[in-house]
């Protein structure tokens, strides 16, 4: 369907309507995020046939008086994982609904600052909390088992709870693959120009993948350790900081090959 036209005849005038799969809006300036978001959300996209099928045999089902609880569980678990792939997707093809009313006066350039503004100081920092939170979320599920409430659901919960901090993953990719696509707007994507456009993100980021490195480095070099102990380490209480002296030497580190790279130009 992409790219194709359709005509109507509608009085004296001809009115030609484009159709075009969101995916394919902007496609020469797509990167590798950008395509695999495309193409997971294209895979992703056929559960909502099979959601209907279940919603119409559930209705079914029950006006004959047969209530199958797995039929209930198997919707949600559908709805749940389309839904926060679909999250990604419209992140990437900006299909998603817009408020602003401001903004498609805007110039390029100011559109993507705002963009990039956006995704790296709202959305990126919300996302990257969001898998952390549910990295524990999921664990916490899969060591209990967790099942269905009902005697006759879904009892493997633990599987949809695992996906939920994957599906924030590939939000992250999608949103990252839209950030760098408008820094290049009006900007050099360089390392330096990335870290301050995305600071918060990248400090949360930074600051949590300190820890876990801390604590496995303790959990695996002092396995006797218990376990609640580790985090009361010395080195834990310095983890913002090292965060962000790491982010100071991506920004040095960064500035000079952006110069670097001017001079030889």
């Amino acid at each position: 369907m992409s790219g194709e036209t359709v005509e109507l005849a509608g009085g004296l005038d001809d009115v030609s309507i484009a159709i075009t799969d969101p995916g394919d809006v902007d496609r020469e300036h797509h990167g590798w995020p950008d395509r695999l978001m495309i193409n997971v959300g294209n895979v992703v996209a056929w559960l909502f046939p099979l959601l209907m099928v279940g919603i119409v045999a559930q209705v079914i089902l029950r006006q004959s008086g047969v209530n199958q609880a797995w039929l209930d569980d198997a919707q949600w678990w559908i709805y749940g994982f389309a839904m926060l792939t679909g999250f990604a997707y419209a992140i990437t093809t900006q299909s998603h609904v817009r408020v602003d009313i401001l903004h498609q006066n805007y110039s390029p350039a100011k559109k993507a600052r705002i963009e990039v503004f956006a995704i790296g100081w709202l959305l990126l920092p919300f996302l990257v909390i969001m898998t952390d939170i549910l990295l524990h979320y999921a664990w916490s599920s899969i060591v209990a088992l967790e099942g269905s409430s009902s005697p006759n659901g879904l009892h493997h919960l633990y599987l949809l709870k695992s996906s939920l901090p994957v599906m924030f993953i590939i939000a992250i990719i999608a949103a990252w693959g839209v950030f760098r696509r408008n820094l290049a707007i009006f900007s050099s994507v360089s390392l330096h120009k990335v870290v301050l456009w995305s600071l918060p993100a990248m400090l949360f980021f930074l600051t949590r993948i300190i820890h876990y490195a801390a604590y496995w480095f303790y959990a695996l070099s002092q396995p006797d350790l218990n376990p609640r102990r580790i985090t009361k380490e010395p080195i834990f209480e310095q983890t913002g900081y090292i965060a962000i002296a790491t982010i100071l030497v991506l920004l040095v580190v960064g500035y000079a090959l952006s110069r670097n790279s001017a001079k030889d130009a």
